[in-house]
């Protein structure tokens, strides 16, 4: 199928219908279509090339961002600490009148790594230099975990929570939730989704109507204008009033001013769809003639059926889907409130960090850090605040799931009363068809006059108006009960979106269906 490239539409003013001028380029590619624009086409490109869409799908690299960002609270990271010192002794035994001085210091070259569990590791070689250790006081310089050299030694330190922050702590819950943001961002590109494939569906069937409808128009005005000749000819052989080539007249202004509203109309409701297709970021305008006719009746669901379509709406609608997801970044709120009720202990070792020590001998120590809130006032109003939370979207819940089942009942009965009334304004058409003929024959025979007759057509346009929004109601309801069922929320076929475009870059895709980590 040849891609639909339209350029953007501009209207001379004019006092009678306007026709849309057009790049001389695109209307030759325009001129080469001959099929229908179906609505299959219409969801495709919408799953293609919806700026909105693509704008939503941008909601997976902001996952991505997020993983990556809490990741960064553990992420290995490379340390290099120099520090010296300088220190002087002075007593009766080195000299009356003058000080010992003498300087220390250590380089260190170490890795610190952290855990989601709650514990760091440090790691290197920390390098010595000074007076004394020119001096080579070996005797003072320790020798565990030696290095190459006497004055190089393996460093290795850590912390590790024992209670508050054993497995849960502000970090790793931070992450926990920052993974939810994966499938949060596909449930609010669903949403988007079956928000523009509705409502395109909704303008798809508005400008089919509107295309029906003037054409309805546009053959009645035909009619008048050759009745108009035809009465004009009787009035000059004396066999008509010239009153009634007035009427006539009259009626040929009234319909010639309905077409003019119709052809507004039609060039109005294209515009709106254009805006649902787009071809190289722009949007392309849909010709009257790629109109198709509204399809036929679908038997309806049965009860049973009616009640799988609840069940899995219950499942497959993104506004359930998000709920659940809430409640799962919820439960990890509750964890984390619930473990800042515990003490904080924390047990940690490590050389000593003064450079003079090194010059002194290494110290190692360890030690253990408690700490306890006496009334625990931030803690137990976090969990508070979770429990609370958890309670409105189990409320939330509820309701939502109801509204699922109100809305595939809602849908269901659009669809039995569309059908009926498309059933009714079908025969309504035929029996205004029926009168039309019979009161254009009695006209011919000089047994009516042009009032009835005019009247009858009217009737006609109008019986026929009826029909094709009766038409479009019955197909909107049948696209609503897919938006209740939840089964607009979902990509378009793959196999549909083949055929105008790369399906990998769909819905803001770019090749990434899952937001992941390094």
């Amino acid at each position: 199928m040849i891609a639909l490239v339209l350029a953007l539409v501009t209207l001379l003013p004019m006092t009678a219908l306007a026709e849309p001028i057009h790049d001389s380029s695109v209307l030759q590619a325009q001129s080469t279509r001959t099929a229908p624009l179906t609505i299959d086409e219409v969801l495709a490109r919408i799953e293609l090339t919806h700026p909105l869409l693509q704008a939503t799908g941008a909601e997976r690299t902001k996952a991505r961002a997020k993983i990556l960002k809490a990741l960064a609270a553990w992420e290995p990271t490379f340390k290099n600490i120099t520090e010296a010192q300088r220190y002087n002794t002075w007593n009766l035994t080195t000299s009356p009148f003058l000080p010992f001085f003498s300087t220390g210091g250590y380089n260190d070259s170490k890795l610190d790594v952290g855990h989601p569990w709650g514990f760091r590791v440090q790691g290197g070689l920390r390098h010595g230099f000074g007076d004394r250790a020119n001096q080579n006081f070996t005797a003072i310089i320790p020798h565990d975990l030696l290095g190459f050299y006497p004055q190089q030694m393996l460093i290795v330190s850590g912390s590790f929570q024992l209670l508050r922050g054993l497995m849960m702590n502000d970090e790793y819950a931070e992450f926990q939730q920052a993974e939810l943001a994966g499938p949060q961002a596909e449930i609010k590109v669903a949403q988007k989704r079956q928000d523009l494939y509705l409502a395109g569906a909704v303008q798809y069937w508005d400008w089919q109507v509107a295309v029906k409808q003037a054409d309805v128009v546009k053959r009645a005005l035909a009619v008048a204008e050759e009745r108009l000749i035809q009465v004009q000819g009787l009035a000059k052989g004396g066999k008509a009033a010239p009153l009634d080539v007035v009427e006539v007249s009259q009626e040929v202004q009234k319909r010639r001013e309905a077409a003019i509203a119709a052809q507004r109309k039609v060039e109005y409701e294209q515009y709106k769809l254009s805006l649902f297709l787009w071809e190289k970021n722009e949007p392309v305008t849909p010709r009257p003639e790629w109109a198709p006719e509204f399809q036929g009746e679908t038997p309806l669901p049965t009860e049973d059926e009616v009640a799988a379509y609840k069940a899995d709406a219950k499942e497959d609608r993104p506004e359930v889907r998000d709920l659940y997801i809430e409640a799962k970044k919820n439960n990890i709120d509750i964890k984390l409130a619930k473990n800042k009720l515990l003490p904080k202990l924390v047990l940690e070792g490590g050389p000593t960090p003064g450079a003079v020590d090194w010059i002194v001998g290494i110290g190692y120590r360890i030690g253990i850090h408690a700490e306890m809130p006496l009334f625990q006032r931030e803690a137990r109003g976090k969990v508070m605040a979770a429990e609370v939370g958890q309670q409105q979207l189990a409320l939330k819940q509820q309701y939502i799931e109801q509204q699922v089942s109100f809305d595939v009942d809602n849908w269901l009965s659009a669809i039995v009363r569309a059908r009926d009334r498309v059933k009714a304004a079908t025969e309504a058409l035929r029996l205004a068809k029926t009168l039309e003929e019979g009161e254009r024959t009695r006209f011919n025979m000089g047994a009516t006059t042009v009032l009835f007759v005019n009247l009858r057509e009217r009737n006609v346009v109008e019986s026929a108006y009826q029909l094709y929004r009766a038409q479009a109601d019955y197909a909107v309801s049948k696209g609503g009960m897919l938006w209740a069922r939840g089964l607009l929320s979902k990509p378009w076929p793959t196999e549909s979106l083949a055929k105008y475009g790369n399906p990998l870059t769909a819905a803001g895709m770019y090749g990434y269906k899952q937001p992941g980590r390094d």
